[in-house]
């Protein structure tokens, strides 16, 4: 089994993305994605996309800097870029899974990465977003969420209800509290230690780990 999977997709990228790797990480570039990654120096595992966002010369160093190339034409897909590249990892099946550069200028592709978390959960997979200031992923049972410089902490239901919510370690508390789409609840919680705990008994929760 492949220890982690990290997708670098074509929204907003940076050095902080690069800080995250580690030596054993297996990489997937998604369209521009992997042209970050070859600008600064990874060879991606794989490349995957139509490409539409690079040039001509990108292209080539694309193909000649990856290990695996995957192209496919632009508008007879059934897929994002990036939605390619998360599948393609899923089947992959590593031990987890990071997805940089999910987040961007364009909402509609930004929710629809977010939505991609919910496809890792039914594999069982962890899987999680980041980007300079959050850290996003899914809880469906129960997780322990560790600080780090993340202390800002928010719960959003990703289904329409979610039931048996409980936190622990938290400076506002819930016990077996019901989130519905729409409410702001859970917003803005903040960690009193280095880790505390997220519970529920039904739903998907997205749980955003933020810094300012």
């Amino acid at each position: 089994m492949l220890q982690r999977i990290v997708i670098f997709a074509g929204g907003t990228l940076g050095d902080w993305a690069l800080a995250h790797l580690r030596a054993d990480d297996t990489l997937i570039g998604a369209d521009s994605g992997a042209r970050f990654l070859i600008e600064n120096g990874y060879s991606p595992d794989i490349a995957i996309g139509d490409f539409d966002s690079v040039t001509e010369s990108e292209m080539a160093s694309i193909r000649a800097r990856s290990k695996q190339t995957i192209a496919c034409d632009p508008i007879d897909k059934d897929y994002t870029d990036t939605e390619m590249a998360f599948r393609l990892a899923l089947d992959m099946k590593p031990a987890e899974l990071l997805l940089m550069g999910a987040l961007g200028t364009r909402f509609d592709h930004s929710l629809a990465n977010v939505h991609l978390l919910a496809l890792a959960d039914e594999h069982g997979i962890p899987a999680q977003i980041v980007d300079e200031h959050n850290q996003v992923r899914i809880v469906s049972a129960t997780s322990v969420v560790h600080m780090q410089d993340h202390p800002q902490l928010s719960l959003l239901p990703l289904t329409e209800r979610v039931t048996g919510i409980t936190l622990k370690g938290f400076r506002y508390p819930l016990h077996e509290a019901t989130l519905t789409i729409g409410q702001s609840l859970g917003i803005s919680n903040v960690l009193i230690g280095e880790e505390g705990i997220v519970a529920l008994r039904e739903g998907k929760l997205l749980v955003i780990q933020s810094r300012d």
